[in-house]
């Protein structure tokens, strides 16, 4: 299953609401389910990026969407790559 990670900085808005970071991550968490799309984690962090999120999708689109509705709420931008596990990278290289 193809496997996204998203750097997250807190927009202007997203910093003046931070006490309410925790709580739209439980509702990020439960939209993303309704829609297919697995929260492998959420994390907060500190230095140039504000958080990390680890997503899980079967189709790329549907993890897309929800990334770009994260955004379009307007408290984080995200910044996303996809991401291998060893056995995925080693078949690639071994194509």
């Amino acid at each position: 299953m193809p496997r996204y990670i998203s750097l997250i900085r807190f927009t202007e808005k997203g910093a003046q609401a931070i006490k309410k970071s925790t709580t739209r991550a439980s509702a990020f968490d439960r939209a993303a389910a309704k829609a297919g799309v697995r929260i492998e984690g959420q994390y907060w962090t500190v230095g140039a990026y504000d958080g990390v999120l680890i997503v899980n999708a079967r189709e790329e689109q549907s993890a897309l969407r929800c990334l770009a509705e994260l955004s379009a709420a307007g408290f984080v931008r995200t910044e996303t790559m996809r991401a291998f596990n060893a056995g995925e990278f080693q078949a690639i290289l071994t194509r």
